[in-house]
């Protein structure tokens, strides 16, 4: 992988918050520290959103979790502008509960299921991306399992929409290496415009070596960026 280069930038990325979210305030921190990133906060009961570049749906547990993850969020008013933003091509990122939302809100196909383990699980994991790139950073679900059937996963691989898949430090994508029992050992995918990312494992809190021993993080964050 090449360097990163973290330059000055205008744009504006709003931050969506419900109750219940707890990882804004480290994706508001990534944006503006590592990439100098203006980031807006944005709460769930807003019916406008304000003028951005692009929108990060954070991890957490919105409206706890009821019924599934992220379902009460995908029916929040502000979900409702993050779809028609998605659907004029904007950019949006849902880590964690952020992916469970947009799973749910219908702007990206697919489930979202209980664990294989029926257990939440929280490690560290490793991801390759379709270029081979291995990366390293934390995951920590209970309903991270990403399912769709047969024929749609056809679909997903025919159109390289797979954005990450669980393996194992040689890279090796296999049922071994697969924390969940997603299919396919999914772990992200785009839209069909690639402009919408969704994601379980969280690089907002792979952005420092100090602090959890990778900063692989700031590779997806500029892979986003670089799609705005």
């Amino acid at each position: 992988m090449s360097p990163l280069k973290v330059v000055a930038s205008s744009l504006r990325v709003g931050v969506l918050q419900f109750p219940g979210s707890n990882c804004d305030a480290d994706c508001v921190d990534a944006l503006r520290r590592h990439f100098q990133i203006e980031a807006v906060l944005v709460w769930h009961q807003e019916t406008k959103l304000p003028k951005l570049d692009a929108v990060i749906i954070p991890g957490g547990f919105s409206f706890g979790d009821y019924l599934r993850s992220g379902a009460l969020a995908a029916h929040a008013p502000v979900m409702q502008e993050v779809k028609k933003f998605a659907e004029k091509g904007g950019a949006v990122l849902g880590i964690c509960n952020g992916f469970q939302i947009l799973v749910e809100s219908k702007i990206l196909p697919g489930m979202l299921l209980h664990n294989l383990s029926q257990t939440f699980i929280c490690k560290t994991v490793h991801l390759k991306d379709p270029a081979g790139n291995i990366l390293t950073m934390p995951m920590a679900h209970g309903e991270g399992r990403f399912y769709v059937d047969k024929k749609a996963l056809e679909v997903l691989n025919e159109e390289g929409l797979i954005a990450y898949q669980y393996c194992d430090l040689k890279g090796d994508v296999n049922e071994a290496s697969n924390p969940n029992g997603a299919a396919a050992n999914i772990a992200g995918l785009y839209s069909r415009n690639k402009k919408v990312l969704g994601m379980m494992p969280h690089p907002e809190r792979a952005t420092d070596v100090a602090m959890g021993g990778s900063k692989d993080g700031l590779v997806v964050l500029r892979n986003f960026i670089d799609r705005i």
